[in-house]
């Protein structure tokens, strides 16, 4: 008899999970999601920025699309804040990263399980598309919801992402005497399953 009790919970789970898998897109939590990237001015003063705002979705076949608020920059500090979103994301309002990533093995994580995922993401940024390599980190934290996380830091540098002159005007108006010219950029993402119709 407890045989039987634990085959059909084992059994009831795995059905969870399979309704899941084929519950198709996911949608990205803007609240509890977290895009960061760092910065060095006048060589030891190291800051860390975010964004506040931002939206996303993983179609059923693992198209990612994330679209992030340029207005929404937080630096800490008001002018600087509004100095980036004109001289560095000159008033744009968005950018975007695209990628494309292998559902079948993100489908097939059980509660609690994680796996590694190699992409290569397309950020578009100020008229400028730049490719990047990133490892990504995968865990299902229930049966709809999962995180995705930058297994390491991306190295951006402004010049190949098309904000290099904003930066110097911004290092300019708050007379420094050097930003770096790279940034670290960390992803949390979280995702929900989108509810399907039974």
């Amino acid at each position: 008899m407890g045989l039987n009790i634990k085959a059909l919970a084992v059994g009831a789970a795995l059905t969870g999970l399979a309704s899941v898998a084929q519950a198709g897109g996911w949608t990205l939590d803007g609240d509890t999601s977290q895009i960061a990237f760092g910065s060095i001015k006048n060589n030891n003063n190291g800051e860390v920025h975010g964004f506040d705002q931002m939206s996303g979705t993983v179609t059923e076949d693992g198209a990612v699309e994330i679209t992030i608020d340029l207005a929404s920059v937080e630096t800490w500090i008001d002018i600087r804040n509004e100095r980036m979103v004109e001289h560095v994301f000159k008033n744009v309002a968005n950018a975007t990263i695209s990628t494309q990533l292998d559902m079948t093995e993100v489908n097939g994580l059980g509660v609690g399980e994680t796996t590694q995922l190699e992409a290569t993401a397309t950020l578009a940024l100020v008229g400028t598309e730049y490719d990047v390599d990133a490892e990504l980190f995968v865990a299902r934290l229930s049966e709809d919801k999962v995180m995705v996380t930058t297994a390491n830091m991306i190295m951006l540098h402004p010049e190949d992402v098309g904000i290099d002159e904003g930066v110097s005007v911004l290092k300019n108006l708050a007379e420094l005497s050097g930003i770096t010219r790279v940034s670290p950029v960390t992803l949390r993402l979280m995702f929900s399953a989108d509810e399907t119709a039974s």
